[in-house]
């Protein structure tokens, strides 16, 4: 966990899906875990690098599949917020409820995305 919310954005949507069965595992779940790690061990040079530039440039991104999760047609959001080319935060989690058409979906993610930027906006550009 600690890769995902340190150094290694690539990995956190697979790692935050096969946590969710980290109580009563099954095999599918091992395997699943098992590939992250040899797709870590195959990039072990990757990793975020900035780029220096005169113009401060700070974007964000959100997604959302919709009714991705098969047991219980739950959706999932994700945002990746980029400072000078490199993700500075990122996330993704499951959604608390069933979202009726890929908008709401889209809608629900955007708002973990905005709450995310409105923090990291006030932390790094506000001046009190």
């Amino acid at each position: 966990m600690h890769l995902t919310t340190a150094t290694r954005p690539d990995i956190a949507f697979a790692v935050g899906y096969v946590s969710r069965f980290m109580e009563n595992p099954q095999e599918e779940h091992w395997v699943a875990v098992k590939r992250i790690f040899r797709y870590l061990q195959g990039t072990k040079t990757h990793g975020i690098c900035y780029k220096p530039s005169a113009r401060i440039d700070f974007r964000g991104y959100s997604d959302a599949d919709w009714a991705g999760d098969l047991t219980d047609r739950k959706s999932t959001s994700g945002y990746t917020f980029m400072l000078l080319g490199a993700p500075v935060s990122w996330g993704s989690k499951k959604q608390l409820s069933v979202s009726l058409s890929t908008s709401e979906a889209e809608y629900i993610a955007l708002s973990l995305a905005i709450q995310e930027g409105k923090w990291i906006f006030i932390v790094c550009f506000v001046r009190s």
